[in-house]
């Protein structure tokens, strides 16, 4: 089955593999090695300076990543500002709700891009710690604009704190400006991992101040404990041997630089191939990431029936969220997928179509 929702990917042949090397107790050295090489590759993975920036890796969904950091690194007494469209900007207000963090949402519609410029005169006008948004939304492809948000938050104070779970690994993320306090992301998304490690890549001095608002997804004792190669609990081991050898993979490969081209090639042969279709985009190109895309339903067929077409062919696609849901379907470009595939899926739905 070839995977082409947001996760989980396709696995290389490579990467499946690294799964069958030998059990491992997570209190023996050879845990310890493979847990700091996985944290040292996160942290290169954008050239960052180790002394400045940590990896803070867990067992969980990306979820989890984006948990742990919105409860560790909003302060108590904090004040978050959460930049909503679509329908992960929601979960982390969900979150901020759940563990009593006060938060202000700015909220769009989920086709609309954030307006910066009146986020930043909302910064101006009122007092808050942090900010959160949504790096590539993906309930429509979008890939929302963290590069002058950041900036506004670094001449005001602010942490940025960025859920980058389907953007990592492929999209630019400018850690440089000072605006950034920590990205959450997750191992079975643009690195090509399988599901069960998540992690955070948080600003050492932002987790010096961190909070112990939750137990497991403690941040700073996370981060604490791995740097002095020790474990709190018993991490998924097997999903840390595939996320070592999804990020050697993807050094070989040439990093995000390399995985972005693959993948804007990648959508754009679907985005034209489907074109030829009469099936439009939800979103310009220039609007959305590489990492997915949105397009509309064609008319007279429903998501089911393109859904199971399409299994019936071995594709697996995804439905669109929400009030989106009887109009949109989703195709990701991440994994083991090539233009082959892409090929034979534009095929399939054109067979479908006539």
């Amino acid at each position: 089955m070839l995977l082409l929702n947001p996760g989980p990917v396709t696995l290389s042949e490579r990467v499946r593999q690294s799964l069958l090397q030998t059990d491992l107790c997570h209190r023996e050295p050879e845990f310890f090695d493979l847990q700091d090489e996985a944290r040292k590759r996160l942290v290169a993975a954008y050239e960052l300076d180790p002394a400045q920036w940590s990896a803070v890796l867990m067992t969980g969904s990306g979820t989890a990543a984006v948990e742990s950091m919105i409860a560790g690194l909003v302060p108590n007494g904090g004040r978050l500002l959460v930049v909503e469209n679509g329908v992960y900007g929601d979960r982390i207000a969900q979150i901020a709700k759940q563990y009593g963090i006060e938060h202000e949402v700015v909220k769009y519609e989920w086709m609309q891009a954030p307006d910066t410029d009146a986020i930043v005169a909302r910064l101006d006008a009122d007092t808050f710690t942090n900010v959160a948004i949504i790096h590539h939304e993906t309930t429509t492809g979008r890939l929302n604009d963290i590069a002058a948000l950041s900036r506004a938050c670094a001449s005001h104070g602010i942490g940025l704190l960025v859920d980058a779970v389907s953007s990592f690994g492929a999209e630019a993320i400018d850690f440089s400006d000072g605006g950034i306090a920590a990205v959450a992301a997750t191992a079975n998304k643009c690195l090509h991992g399988v599901p069960g490690a998540a992690f955070v890549i948080v600003r050492r001095d932002a987790l010096a101040k961190a909070t112990s608002r939750t137990y497991y997804l403690g941040i700073a004792r996370l981060a604490q404990l791995q740097d002095a190669r020790n474990t709190p609990f018993t991490p998924s081991v097997h999903a840390y041997y595939a996320l070592v050898e999804a990020l050697r993979e993807f050094e070989d490969e040439g990093g995000w630089h390399a995985r972005h081209r693959r993948y804007a090639d990648l959508a754009e042969q679907v985005r034209a191939g489907l074109a030829t279709l009469g099936i439009e985009s939800a979103l310009p190109p220039g609007e959305s990431s590489v990492v997915l895309r949105a397009y509309r339903l064609p008319a007279g067929v429903t998501y089911e029936i393109l859904h199971d077409a399409l299994k019936a062919k071995s594709f697996v696609i995804y439905a669109g969220q929400g009030g989106l849901s009887k109009e949109l379907f989703r195709i990701s470009t991440m994994g083991a997928v090539d233009k082959d595939v892409m090929n034979r899926l534009i095929t399939s739905v054109g067979e479908l179509l006539r």
